[in-house]
């Protein structure tokens, strides 16, 4: 076996399982860029991936991945800077344990990662939510859950494996109704409820029956839902939804999207945006900047708000005849 085989194994045991406690979703989008790189490298080198050296994967070899990622696989440029970044934290780790690699680990670490432009966040508006929120059939168990499920994820902005990981008892309805999520970073937070949403998951947690450790919104099984299952799920009720509202057709509605939608109606009645980065645990505030790009009527309501009241059109007029010469030409 080569060094490179029991330095991989350790970074994923010990580095990212032991002392950074990451998340499932962190391991499995690592595993599977080292998955792609090793196989890209056995293509390249004729090695099988257990025989690679660390010197096998090079500068050269590594930009010819992230190349090949764009250009053959059609990936994005942000999921092919996530794979580099993926791969920088490797080669961060094997810098300590091989320093006589320090050269080549050093030129991988130099790679950059490529510039993207950055796009609109997209939203639903409150005639394409109320729509979605009703295209559930609530005379099922199914579309119940679905109903409770969509509201509280529009309502509270939950990323989907927030949504996944909640359970029965992390919901209070009494007093400041409000409900537990651990997100990102293994981070806890807070979500309040509205009235309407604390009506919906009151008479779905009566109609659930769980034990406080069971799932919130379980499958039929009773197990947790899958994020594949809640998305096919979601997606089934957009096109429903679109007989009702048009404007879906044009929108390609994920879950993800639902979070934006929670942003949107909070800056849109008025919060400022480090409130809104609390509530949806961001890490960092500008994050939520995004959101300040997409809605057109606080744009505009900034705009009326400096447009001078009594401005007027004009045009220059040069003061001098030699400029006047000048403009002529």
């Amino acid at each position: 076996m080569s060094s490179l085989a029991p330095t991989l194994q350790a970074f994923f045991t010990d580095r990212l399982l032991c002392q950074r406690r990451v998340s499932p979703n962190t391991i499995a989008s690592y595993r599977d860029t080292f998955r792609l790189l090793l196989s890209f490298a056995q293509q390249q080198t004729g090695k099988p991936p257990a025989r690679l050296e660390v010197t096998d994967l090079d500068a050269p070899l590594i930009g010819a991945f992230l190349e090949q990622l764009e250009t053959e696989r059609g990936n994005s440029t942000r999921t092919r800077n996530i794979r580099l970044a993926a791969v920088r934290s490797f080669f961060h780790y094997a810098a300590l344990r091989h320093p006589e690699h320090a050269g080549v680990i050093q030129r991988v670490l130099a790679i950059p990662a490529k510039r993207s432009d950055q796009r609109i966040v997209t939203f639903l508006n409150p005639e394409e939510l109320k729509a979605l929120l009703a295209s559930p059939d609530q005379t099922t168990w199914a579309g119940r859950r679905d109903h409770a499920l969509l509201l509280t994820a529009a309502q509270t902005g939950l990323r989907v494996s927030e949504v996944i990981g909640l359970n029965c008892g992390d919901v209070q309805l009494g007093t400041g109704p409000h409900l537990r999520a651990f997100g990102k970073g293994r981070k806890e937070r807070v979500a309040p409820l509205t009235s309407q949403t604390t009506a919906v998951l009151r008479a779905w947690i009566r109609e659930r029956h769980g034990q406080p450790s069971d799932p919130l919104f379980p499958s039929r099984d009773g197990g947790q839902l899958t994020r594949d299952a809640i998305e096919r799920r979601l997606a089934k009720h957009v096109a429903v939804a679109q007989h009702d509202c048009p404007t879906l057709h044009s929108k390609r509605v994920t879950m993800h999207v639902l979070r934006h939608t929670a942003a949107m109606m909070l800056l849109t009645a008025g919060i400022d945006t480090a409130t809104i980065a609390l509530w949806l645990g961001h890490e960092q505030h500008r994050t939520t900047r995004i959101y300040l790009h997409a809605d057109l009527g606080l744009k505009q309501r900034v705009l009326d708000q400096a447009t001078p009241p009594d401005g007027r059109p004009g045009r220059y007029r040069a003061p001098d005849g030699l400029l006047r010469f000048l403009d002529s030409l």
